[in-house]
């Protein structure tokens, strides 16, 4: 959004200017750059707290660069990417979400994918909500004659669990989760879930992130902070419209000062622009 697009969009700043002309008052040039950058982050802002139409902020080039690629073009990151189970099932958020995806679509290994999500419920749980989410894992899983009932659990461990659920462990569920990945990964759900569409939609999603996304993505506000070694600004993706901050690091002055090593492992890890 360049300067006069935001003074044109802004009826508060276009009677600001009359007054400026009619009263011949002087404003430099930093005071106005100030003004200007605090009404486009202010209009910005209506895409985060939703009063604005989101729409209307995304640029339609940089939206279009956002799509998935075809199936061809991703296919190749077989070779190229780790494949274990634990990588890609796991600890990757986007590759856990469309394997769970997939256990659900096939009726064979969903009891095990909804005996996974409850366990990670329970361990995250408060103390005093964990007896009943205790109770209602074992009723749905771990009883013979449900209908969720996880067979591939072994007998031991599921009578450990019926006989401490009263005490509401954090590692209550230990056991049986480890068995559940070893189910899942050891088993056949992992070696069908590679030859499917949603392992397909996975290697699409990494093709992506792979993409480089430079300076010209995003669109700088104002300043919201400064300190030693850089400042932080507000600023907009342009493809969709969200809010960040972002922080520029001087690279000349960090190595200035010795390369501070606290403040390079934090430039190693945060996403920013050097100077």
């Amino acid at each position: 959004m360049s300067a006069a697009q935001t003074l044109s969009a802004s009826p508060q700043l276009l009677l600001f200017t009359r007054l400026l002309t009619t009263k011949d008052i002087r404003m430099d040039l930093g005071s106005l750059q100030t003004v200007v950058a605090n009404s486009a982050y202010i209009s910005a802002r209506g895409s985060f707290d939703g009063s604005a139409n989101l729409q209307m902020t995304r640029d339609k080039k940089y939206r279009a660069k956002l799509k998935l690629p075809h199936i061809t073009q991703s296919e190749t990151l077989k070779e190229q990417i780790d494949l274990a189970f634990d990588s890609i099932c796991v600890k990757q958020p986007i590759g856990k979400k469309l394997f769970q995806q997939y256990l659900d679509s096939v009726a064979e290994y969903k009891p095990a994918n909804e005996l996974w999500k409850a366990i990670e419920v329970y361990d995250t749980a408060e103390d005093e909500d964990r007896l009943e989410k205790a109770r209602n894992i074992i009723s749905k899983f771990l009883e013979s004659g449900a209908e969720l009932f996880c067979g591939y659990l072994e007998e031991k461990s599921i009578l450990r669990v019926k006989e401490d659920c009263e005490n509401v462990r954090e590692d209550l569920f230990r056991e049986c989760k480890e068995s559940t990945m070893k189910f899942l990964k050891e088993d056949s759900p992992f070696e069908h879930y590679k030859e499917s569409m949603y392992f397909m939609r996975f290697l699409q999603w990494k093709w992506l992130e792979a993409q480089p996304i430079g300076e010209d993505w995003f669109l700088e506000f104002r300043v919201l902070g400064k300190g030693g070694f850089g400042e932080v600004s507000a600023c907009q993706m342009k493809a969709t419209g969200k809010l960040y901050a972002c922080k520029k690091l001087n690279k000349k002055r960090l190595k200035k000062r010795n390369g501070n090593q606290v403040r390079w492992n934090r430039l190693k890890q945060t996403n920013c622009c050097g100077k």
